[in-house]
C-alpha cells in the first residue's frame, strides 16, 4: 500500500469560520470562495442566519450580505454543534450587540471550557453566564456598549484572541491583546484586510473600534491540518509520493512542517504565493522517508496543536523515542486527545506512555489490527485512518464518519491517492 498522485486541498476550517463572521459584521456583499464544507462551518452559517444575516450559495461560492454591527436578536438558541470555534468567536461578536442570545451545542461542546472567553468579554462590559461558574455552555450573552482594555492571554488561544478582537472592533476605544506565545494569526490579518483600525506587532495586537468593516472577496486557502494527514501518510509509507495543491502555509499554523523536517521527512514546497489578506499558500510535495524520533515542546506547540494526533501516529513509525510535551490543551478539545491517543494506539500495538502534558512514543512499531474508538473526535478519526495504513491487519473504527466535521472530502481524496 502506498500513496501516489496529486490532490487539491479543500478550504481551511478556521479561516472559513472567520470569513463568515467578519463578512457578517462588514458593510455590503462579501464573497467567500473555497469555504470549508464541513459540519462545523455549517453551524456557523446557521447561527449567523438566525442573527439575521442573509447567506446564500452561488455555485461553489458563498455570498454574505453583511449587516455591519447591527445584527438581529435570534428567536431561538444558537446551535453550535461540536464547534468550539463557532461558540467562542460568536460570543465576541454578540458581546457588542444590545440583546440577549444563548449559545449552546452538543454534549461534547458542553464539556469544553468557556471561562477563558467569558473572563475577557466580561471585563469589556458584556454579561455572560452559564453553568459551572460560567465555564460551560449553554452560555447566555447580553451585549451592549463595550469598553477597551489591555488583556494578556493566559493560554495561547486563537479563539479567545479572535473573540476579544471581534468585541474590540465594536467599541470606540482601544483594545490591546498581549500574547506571550504566538498562536494562529488569521483573525488579525483578516480584520486588517477588512479595513479595521488594527496594528499588529510581535506578541501584541491593538485594535481601535468604531470603524466600519468593508466587504471583500475571500479566497480561502486549503486546510493545513487536512494536508497534514495526507503528508504524514506519504512520509510513513514506503514508495509514496504525493503533490498537494492549495495548502495554507501560514507560519503561525504550519509548525508541523518544521517537526516533519526534523524527523527527516522529505517535504518540498513550490509555487508559494501570498493572497490579499496576507495568507500564504503553496504546493507541497511529500515523499516516503526514513523517519527519526524528535522532541516537540514549548512555543511551537500552539502552531501545531491540531496536528498532534497525526504526529503521534507517525511517531510510531519513527526510529527512537518521540517526546511530546506542553500539550495539556489537548485534554480540553473535542475529547481528551492525550489519553485517547495513548489508549487506542496501544490497542493496536503501539508503545505509547501518557505523560501529564504529553506523550512518549517509541518506534518503529508495526501496528496490528483491531477496533478503535474515535470518541466523536474528527482529529482522532482522521489520524486513526492513517494508523490503519501502518497496520498489518485491518483496523475498524467507531464513528468513522466523524471526519466530515472538518474534512468531508477525505474519502474521495484518500481513494484517489491510495494505490497498490
Amino acid at each position: 500500500m502506498r500513496l501516489h498522485g496529486r490532490a487539491v486541498i479543500p478550504g481551511d476550517k478556521g479561516i472559513s469560520h472567520r470569513a463568515l463572521l467578519i463578512s457578517s459584521i462588514s458593510e455590503g456583499k462579501s464573497i467567500i470562495r473555497g469555504l470549508n464544507r464541513g459540519s462545523d462551518c455549517a453551524k456557523t452559517i446557521g447561527c449567523l442566519q438566525n442573527l439575521g444575516v442573509p447567506i446564500t450559495q452561488d455555485g461553489g461560492d458563498w455570498v454574505v450580505f453583511g449587516r455591519g454591527f447591527q445584527l438581529s436578536q435570534p428567536n431561538e438558541v444558537l446551535d453550535c454543534g461540536y464547534s468550539g470555534t463557532t461558540l467562542r468567536l460568536l460570543a465576541g461578536v454578540l458581546s457588542g450587540q444590545d440583546f440577549l442570545s444563548i449559545l449552546d451545542g452538543n454534549e461534547s461542546l458542553r464539556l469544553r471550557p468557556m471561562g477563558r472567553v467569558v473572563e475577557p468579554l466580561r471585563l469589556m462590559g458584556a454579561d455572560l453566564f452559564g453553568p459551572a461558574g460560567s465555564n460551560l455552555a449553554p452560555l447566555s450573552v447580553r451585549g451592549g456598549s463595550l469598553k477597551g482594555m489591555t488583556y494578556e492571554l493566559p493560554v495561547p488561544s486563537a479563539q479567545v484572541k479572535g473573540a476579544v478582537l471581534l468585541a474590540g472592533s465594536q467599541t470606540h476605544e482601544k483594545t490591546t491583546i498581549i500574547e506571550p506565545i504566538t498562536c494562529a494569526d488569521h483573525m488579525e490579518k483578516m480584520l486588517q484586510s477588512a479595513g479595521a483600525n488594527i496594528q499588529i506587532e510581535p506578541n501584541k495586537i491593538q485594535i481601535t473600534g468604531g470603524v466600519n468593516l468593508t466587504s471583500r472577496v475571500y479566497d480561502v486557502p486549503g486546510d493545513f491540518s487536512a494536508a497534514a494527514i495526507l503528508i504524514s501518510a506519504a512520509a510513513g509509507l514506503e514508495g509514496s509520493e504525493i503533490v498537494l495543491e492549495n495548502v495554507g502555509l501560514n507560519p503561525s499554523r504550519a509548525g508541523y512542517l518544521e517537526v516533519l523536517k526534523s524527523m527527516g521527512a522529505s517535504i518540498e514546497i513550490v509555487d508559494l504565493v501570498e493572497d490579499q489578506g496576507g495568507e500564504l499558500r503553496g504546493t507541497v510535495i511529500a515523499r516516503s522517508s526514513k523517519l527519526q524520533a524528535t522532541t516537540v515542546k514549548g512555543e511551537i506547540i500552539p502552531r501545531l496543536l491540531d496536528d498532534i494526533p497525526i504526529l503521534a501516529v507517525l511517531a510510531t513509525q519513527a526510529e527512537g523515542t518521540t517526546i511530546i510535551d506542553d500539550a495539556n490543551e489537548l485534554r480540553v478539545k473535542e475529547s481528551d486527545r492525550l489519553t485517547n491517543l495513548a489508549t487506542e494506539l496501544n490497542k493496536l500495538g503501539a508503545q505509547i506512555k501518557e505523560l501529564p502534558n504529553g506523550l512518549e512514543i517509541t518506534g518503529p512499531t508495526k501496528l496490528k489490527g483491531g477496533s478503535v474508538s474515535c470518541y466523536h473526535d474528527h482529529r482522532l478519526a482522521l489520524a486513526f485512518r492513517v494508523a490503519g495504513l501502518f497496520s498489518e491487519e485491518r483496523v475498524t473504527f467507531t464513528d468513522k464518519n466523524r471526519h466530515k466535521i472538518s474534512f468531508p472530502e477525505f474519502q474521495s481524496i484518500w481513494g484517489e491517492l491510495i494505490t497498490g
